[in-house]
């Protein structure tokens, strides 16, 4: 690896950076305690802060030189509400809650390479640090997007990235057009008219109905889209009837639909909307159909994977970069950053699970899991692809 050593010298003041946040992580948009500690970082380094961009974000301005280019660098801050199951040193201390998502990883990378930036940084232009809250369920990006986050700070590109358990820890992933899915709810409400079990005809059956809901939906996956658009379509609830010998009034199944394009999710969307429709008329029910669109796919820009994987290959070794990885159907907010600016988001293998302290818990060290924990060896590497990043987008 080609790190850079006045970066690998701050490891231990990172590091602990990073578990200062994991021992006190702090859930969407309470982020106060996070973000404070970024912002007086930032400061203390010499680097103007804006407090408040969404919420409880934080945006860090750094400025060398007389370019008028800029580019963007995105950390998200917040913790889930999961009970910590390990037990080292720097667990959690609010019962819980827990970084179970690398967040405290990604931020304190994040403070690395804006440390060296602000004591070194040999580069023409203006870096905007963006410390984000709110990724997991309150699309953070997008408040800080109408709180004029690109208005008050415009910037050419940005760029983001996530710890990836599994794959190799210090292994790069990285892929031109489409690496996250888009993240979708649905609710259906079927409405019957109840009678009793054993006199089904005297009544209209919402939840009979409803069963022909759930198989027709699945029909969409296999029938309406091209084979070729990568779609998901799961039910994953379905609620009905309080008595064995009972139709009841009402049913309603809900699941989450997933896709990689903005028109595979049109088309499924309307799709859907038609068989409820006319499957619950079909059977004399009347129906509620709810779509709640979450984040939309995360869609990078093709020249800024090609210019992110030339740094990471400078960085780690081209053979440790994965320029073609495997999009996952998982989704992230910073698909609403890759809407409004070109850019590029990434991962960086966390690795197996080894890197772990003693008083892990028992269970994997997976994204979301309560044994989960960001692995330290990547703080430096991070941080030095961020400040390669800058120096080569702003290069004099």
């Amino acid at each position: 690896m080609n790190l850079i050593p006045e970066i690998e010298a701050s490891h231990e003041e990172i590091r602990t950076l990073r578990r200062t946040i994991h021992a006190h992580p702090e859930l969407r948009y309470e982020e106060v305690g996070t973000a404070k500690l970024v912002a007086e970082s930032l400061e203390k380094w010499g680097i103007t802060v804006h407090r408040g961009l969404g919420k409880t974000g934080v945006v860090g301005v750094l400025k060398r030189g007389t370019s008028g280019k800029a580019i963007g660098l995105r950390a998200d801050m917040d913790a889930l509400p999961i009970q910590e199951l390990n037990d080292f040193e720097h667990r959690s201390t609010h019962a819980g809650r827990m970084h179970a998502c690398g967040h405290d990883g990604h931020t304190a990378m994040l403070l690395g390479a804006a440390k060296h930036l602000a004591e070194r940084g040999n580069f023409d232009g203006t870096v905007v640090f963006i410390f984000q809250p709110a990724e997991e369920g309150g699309a953070g990006a997008r408040a800080m997007i109408e709180d004029g986050l690109f208005q008050r700070f415009p910037v050419d590109a940005v760029f983001g990235i996530h710890n990836w358990p599994g794959m190799p820890a210090g292994h790069f992933g990285v892929t031109e057009g489409p690496i996250m899915a888009s993240s979708n709810e649905f609710r259906i409400t079927v409405r019957g008219t109840g009678s009793h079990a054993a006199l089904p005809h005297n009544g209209h059956d919402p939840v009979f109905t409803a069963v022909q809901i759930a198989n027709g939906l699945q029909s969409i996956i296999t029938r309406s889209k091209k084979p070729l658009d990568t779609a998901v379509l799961s039910i994953t609830q379905i609620h009905a009837g309080d008595a064995m010998n009972v139709v009841p009034d009402q049913a309603w199944l809900g699941g989450t639909v997933r896709t990689f394009t903005v028109e595979t999710l049109d088309l499924i969307e309307t799709r859907m909307r038609k068989i409820v429709e006319a499957t619950a008329a079909a059977y004399d029910c009347q129906v509620d159909f709810h779509f709640h669109r979450n984040y939309p796919p995360t869609i990078n820009d093709p020249e800024q994977a090609r210019f992110a994987a030339e740094v990471m290959s400078d960085v780690v070794g081209i053979d440790k970069v994965d320029d073609s990885v495997e999009p996952t159907m998982g989704a992230e907010d910073f698909s609403f950053m890759l809407l409004e600016k070109p850019g590029c988001y990434a991962f960086l293998g966390n690795g197996d699970g080894g890197h772990r302290e003693h008083g892990h818990g028992a269970g994997p060290c997976m994204l979301h899991n309560a044994s989960y924990d960001f692995n330290d060896d990547l703080l430096s590497v991070g941080s030095t692809y961020w400040v390669r990043l800058v120096e080569r987008f702003l290069a004099y």
